[in-house]
């Protein structure tokens, strides 16, 4: 695979499965709010076609995400990647890295600041490190990281600035794109956003925020979406697949 021969760093060989023609689900676990001692019980209970585990928050506690994932890897050999909102969340223990730029927002500390922080880090590290693209959308309510960020979404009405924005994602030399509508979204990105972007991009596409459904999750998938990423609805118990 010419695209994934080219990314630089990969060690771990998470990207590559992007370029499968199988559709990814990943469940977010955010360390705030995971009982580590039932990680075995949750983990037991998510949806046998579970490919990923994401871990991450706005804002999640000093040494949490570490003790998270090694809580998680005790139970399970599903690839664990970092979603982090904060440079502090970093930890070796992960399998991959989502290096996130927040391309939706004007904040520089989230378009570059914290990356510049982390590669004290990163300059040795054994991570997968994936440069993605996050633009967060409008999904009905005010989300944690509008309120840790300051970065306000796009609005599903405007589809066309989304399209842009992933483009320039592209452009910048980003391999994922990811659209987020938020934890606890009322509503998830709408299907023509995403087969908007998908077919502007052509980059592997990860939706997340506000899938509570069967239906909503099939509607993604059918709209181009190569990951969908589900957090509250399992947080809450809702394993609805």
């Amino acid at each position: 695979m010419k695209e994934a021969e080219a990314v630089q760093g990969v060690k771990n060989g998470i990207f590559e499965t992007f370029f499968s023609e199988k559709k990814l689900l990943a469940v977010l676990i955010d360390p705030d709010k995971f009982d580590e001692t039932c990680a075995g019980d949750f983990l037991r209970k998510i949806p046998q076609v579970t490919s990923h585990l994401l871990v991450g928050g706005s804002n999640v506690g000093n040494g949490k995400s570490e003790s998270c994932i090694k809580a998680i890897k005790a139970e399970t050999s599903l690839p664990v990647i970092l979603f982090p909102g904060d440079h502090s969340q970093i930890t070796e223990t992960a399998d991959a890295l989502l290096f996130l730029s927040l391309l939706s927002g004007r904040n520089p500390e989230y378009l570059i600041g914290q990356h510049i922080k982390s590669i004290k880090k990163l300059r040795n590290s054994k991570l997968e490190i994936i440069p993605t693209g996050y633009i967060l959308i409008d999904g009905g309510n005010e989300c944690a990281v509008e309120r840790v960020t300051g970065a306000k979404p796009l609005l599903q009405e405007d589809p066309q600035l989304i399209v842009d924005t992933a483009l320039a994602g592209k452009f910048l030399g980003k391999k994922l794109i990811y659209l987020e509508a938020g934890s606890g979204a009322q509503k998830p990105v709408n299907g023509k956003i995403i087969s908007e972007v998908k077919e502007a991009v052509s980059l592997p596409l990860i939706v997340g925020g506000g899938i509570r459904s069967r239906e909503q999750l099939s509607e993604a998938y059918k709209a181009g979406a190569d990951m969908v990423v589900i957090g509250t609805a399992f947080e809450n118990g809702n394993f609805f697949i």
